[in-house]
């Protein structure tokens, strides 16, 4: 048996090679500015590959990559306040799912791209929330960013934008973001588990495709510090406006 008798159908090995070149961009990405590499990859990957699958492949790959970080967040973190975040994501996640697996893969491609522009420009205006802390908002936070995770595995930028403008030192910010992800990609898991979204094929797609990302953020971890974080993520923020350009369903006869 060869490497493409485990592979979907619909997924040649050409295909295997463009999620690897795609995920390493996006590792490098994420090793050197600490974000972004979700929006890369998913309006890239989607592009070459049905929605779905990409989206099960990173929410594999996020999920064995998170979880070593997770007993020291579960220490630092406060934990009250992530619990209530979480609550939202309780109920985000599984309607993003659901809208991923009934979806036509070119309307989900289209709500992917514009769902990563948004987020884009949010990431753009530097926008952090500074007011006072409601229950109910951060509930409805954790409830979009939810959302935005099951349906895309996007759901960083609201959520990291929320904690980060909250008078709170940074050590326990951090570790309240990688808590909620933690709790956020096991609903991802589990959703996405109970409607087939992870299968055998997924499986072995991220065996072979994590090991490129992984490679791509320890490459963008050794360029940290070689240039200011200013035109890092000015880099950064250019590959993830090239990856919603590039991965627009419009450009499929020109591109692809």
């Amino acid at each position: 048996m060869t490497l493409a008798d485990f592979l979907p159908k619909d997924v040649s090995l050409t295909i295997v090679m463009a999620l690897c070149a795609i995920a390493f961009v996006s590792g490098t990405a994420r090793g050197f500015s600490g974000f972004g590499s979700a929006l890369i990859f998913m309006a890239l990957a989607s592009s070459v590959a049905a929605p779905r699958q990409v989206a099960a492949l990173l929410l594999v790959i996020d999920f064995v990559a998170a979880a070593p970080l997770l007993p020291d967040a579960w220490r630092k973190a406060d934990r009250k306040a992530t619990a209530v975040i979480v609550l939202g994501a309780l109920v985000g996640v599984p309607v993003g799912t659901y809208f991923l697996s009934v979806l036509e893969p070119v309307t989900t491609r289209w709500i992917i791209s514009c769902f990563v522009a948004a987020l884009l420009l949010l990431l753009l205006s530097g926008w952090r929330y500074r007011g006072k802390d409601h229950a109910w908002l951060s509930v409805g936070i954790g409830g979009l960013s939810g959302f935005c995770s099951g349906l895309a595995q996007t759901g960083g930028p609201p959520i990291v934008g929320y904690w980060l403008g909250r008078p709170i030192a940074p050590i326990v910010a951090r570790a309240n973001i990688v808590l909620f992800f933690g709790a956020s990609d096991f609903f991802s898991m589990v959703s996405y588990a109970t409607t087939g979204l992870i299968s055998r094929e997924s499986l072995v797609l991220s065996l072979i495709v994590g090991p490129v990302y992984a490679i791509g953020v320890a490459f963008g971890a050794s360029l940290f510090g070689r240039a200011s974080e200013t035109i890092f993520r000015r880099i950064c923020y250019g590959l993830i406006a090239l990856a919603v350009i590039t991965g627009l369903p419009v450009l499929d006869g020109i591109l692809r």
